[in-house]
């Protein structure tokens, strides 16, 4: 039987959006392909949920344009516990801490600090890390401060945000940026987000954080999330606080010039 399906007078604007508007019917109910397409979604969304992060290869791309990466794990020992026991992807476990103090011992007689430490965390959908981190840091890094000193970036295998918090405050790190994989949507399997604390330590609530999302080519593109990126980071620095004392203006026609003319 030929699945006839009505017309949907917003059809036009699918063009516009990846969200599911516009899927006509078939008498009572959704067209054949559109039944269909839900759930090839619906698929995508699990799949990127259990998609294991290749450690390997991102720290392959990362040696080609940064000097070092350490690899850390949170307490979680699998994913199904990552995924039921969300506590234990928040703090590092024993090995992973041991390594990131010893990563830093040489230097903890010096006076300086990093200004920030970047962390990628597989978060709820390490395909958005695979895929989108290292371009992003490609973007972001060069707008940053010359004096900055950034310490060795982080890999974080089943980890939730405030793992960043954690590893920020063993490495001593004024601002930590947690690239972390969003949770996928039936559109967006392989949305990145990032977020930043200033002064990181174990205990820092969602409050003192702030979030730029949607990150990927379909989203927030690379060179604009880098823009507003860099805003906020060079703001926490300034300010001395991150989250609700931050207000993200980064988007104001005065601050898009000048960020413009400083590239």
């Amino acid at each position: 039987m030929t699945d006839r399906a009505a017309p949907d007078p917003w059809h036009a604007l699918r063009r516009l959006t990846p969200a599911r508007i516009a899927l006509g019917r078939s008498g009572p109910a959704l067209p054949t392909a559109e039944v269909l397409r839900f759930g090839l979604a619906h698929a995508q969304a699990r799949d990127a949920v259990n998609f294991a992060l290749d450690v390997a290869g991102l720290q392959d791309e990362l040696r080609t344009r940064h000097d070092s990466s350490l690899v850390v794990h949170s307490r979680t020992p699998d994913r199904a516990a990552y995924l039921l026991r969300p506590d234990l992807g928040r703090r590092l476990d024993d090995v992973s801490a041991a390594l990131l103090a010893k990563a830093v011992a040489p230097a903890s007689g010096a006076c300086t600090l990093p200004d920030v430490a970047f962390v990628l965390a597989d978060g709820l959908s390490a395909l958005a890390v695979q895929r989108h981190a290292p371009a992003l840091l490609d973007a972001l890094v060069p707008r940053l401060p010359p004096d900055w000193t950034i310490a060795p970036i982080v890999i974080a295998e089943q980890a939730r945000v405030a793992l960043g918090d954690e590893i920020g405050e063993i490495l001593g790190a004024r601002l930590v940026a947690v690239l972390i994989g969003e949770r996928p949507g039936l559109s967006s399997p392989d949305s990145l987000s990032v977020y930043l604390s200033w002064a990181p330590q174990r205990g820092c609530s969602d409050a003192e954080r702030n979030c730029v999302s949607n990150i990927r080519p379909e989203g927030l593109g690379y060179a604009a999330a880098a823009m507003r990126i860099a805003w906020l980071m060079r703001e926490a620095r300034r300010l001395q606080r991150t989250g609700v004392e931050l207000k993200d203006r980064s988007d104001l026609p005065e601050i898009a010039e000048d960020s413009a003319t400083s590239e």
